[in-house]
């Protein structure tokens, strides 16, 4: 079927909140190249929101699903489980920097995550509340919309929220926020809001992914987790964005050498398969009791077997070095962009997890939403697949796949500087 037949039947039976604003339908795709059904070819510097930092059907991962449909699609691993699964947590158990030895649970996506993590905290603590940061985003279902650091578009259309989260202040000195008024905040969170008698865990990405691609200091993250020592709390450290190679990495919070007591993951772990995985320190992990955690589909064979395909193309094929490389890659043109147009600030970097700003005032630091929207639409014209996040929705964020060949590259950063030389 072509694009416009599709976007009929979208339009018809495709629920209005589900549906995507994008006219072109994938058809195939290949490593950071995707074709849509009219046979038009566009260039992926999103990667599924940050689901193929190993690029599309990586081969090894397909074979390894395909192996698997030979054996075994679902049993519902509660009732008879598989070897994937257990192989899976035995690999996570050994890359994971937690606190002592490690265990692991397998969900669906990033929210099943992180509700997951909030329950064992809960279990693992007898606390019931829950400190997140401005800025933050950790899913849609219920609870993980109360987490959301950001009301729209998560939280407008859905009535009150759960209680017992509670916000402190991000550390983003390029908007004001420093270090130490961030420790502040929390600080005065723990005295006003969310006593630490009662607050199971402090839940962060050590990179906000939504909120616009940036880092947490690793002296903030330090602090943290002295916090938490001192006062009983958790340490949950959201990976599910930054994780597996983005930063140069396996995972952002290496960067600090700081260790959590439960860390959550997904996206690029099984390269488009769903799955997502807590990891916490074992006596943590089984505070609460049995078939108390689980579902029909968590940890699925198929997920399995891409997931263990996944770590080893990380082994085989030098993926942390590659990020590192195209990281550098991305700040060298961001650098010259931010040289030559005024519209272009605070770029930055860690590892492949690349932004930078888009202003109208670079002295007064004055986000440019719109500029950031005629960027993204302009690109994709061009056969760009381009997005923008943060706060203020200015930022552009690079989610491209790690393994893009460098003309692909290329191709795609002329694109970029012939849209911002249109539209500046």
């Amino acid at each position: 079927m072509s694009n416009a037949e599709l976007n009929k039947l979208k339009q018809k039976y495709v629920a209005n909140g589900a549906a995507s604003p994008a006219t072109a339908f994938a058809d195939h795709a290949e490593n950071a190249e995707v074709w849509d059904a009219d046979g038009n070819r566009f260039i992926d510097f999103a990667g599924g929101i940050g689901v193929l930092n190993i690029g599309h059907r990586h081969p090894k991962v397909v074979a390894a699903v395909k192996a698997q449909l030979d054996k075994v699609m679902h049993t519902c691993q509660t009732v008879m489980p598989y070897e994937g699964y257990v192989r899976v947590a035995e690999r996570l158990s050994h890359l994971v920097p937690v606190r002592g030895h490690a265990k692991v649970m397998l969900a669906n996506s990033g929210a099943e995550a992180l509700e997951n993590a909030v329950k064992i905290a809960r279990a693992a603590t007898g606390r019931s509340n829950v400190i997140c940061f401005d800025g933050g985003y950790h899913g849609r279902t219920f609870f993980t919309m109360a987490m959301n650091g950001k009301v729209a578009p998560y939280q407008t259309d859905f009535g009150p929220m759960p209680g017992t989260v509670f916000r402190a202040p991000y550390p983003v000195d390029y908007h004001g926020v420093s270090e130490d008024e961030a420790i502040r905040g929390l600080m005065m969170t723990l005295k006003t809001d969310a006593g630490p008698a009662n607050t199971a865990a402090i839940i962060l990405e050590p990179v906000l992914g939504e909120g616009g691609f940036y880092p947490a200091p690793a002296s903030f993250l330090e602090k943290i987790r002295i916090i938490c020592d001192e006062l009983g709390i958790l340490m949950i450290i959201d990976e599910v964005q930054s994780g597996f190679g983005r930063t140069g990495k396996m995972f952002a919070i290496e960067h600090s050498g700081v260790e959590p007591d439960i860390m959550t993951m997904a996206k690029s772990m099984a390269d488009g398969m769903p799955i997502s995985a807590v990891v916490g320190t074992d006596k943590i992990m089984d505070a609460s009791g049995p078939n108390s955690l689980g579902g029909t589909y968590t940890g699925s064979p198929t997920a399995c077997a891409a997931a263990l395909a996944v770590m080893d193309v990380f082994e085989e094929e030098n993926i942390l070095e590659r990020s590192q490389a195209l990281g550098e890659k991305l700040a060298k043109r961001f650098h010259q962009w931010q040289a030559r147009y005024d519209a272009v600030d605070n770029v930055r970097h860690m590892g492949a997890m690349a932004a930078f700003e888009l202003v109208s005032d670079k002295h007064a630091k004055t986000p440019n939403a719109e500029l950031a929207g005629a960027l993204c639409k302009k690109a994709r014209e061009e056969g760009l697949i381009l997005l923008s996040c943060g706060m203020y929705g200015n930022t552009i964020r690079f989610l491209m796949p790690i393994t893009i060949d460098d003309s692909v590259l290329n191709e795609g950063l002329d694109i970029i500087e012939s849209c911002l030389e249109s539209l500046i």
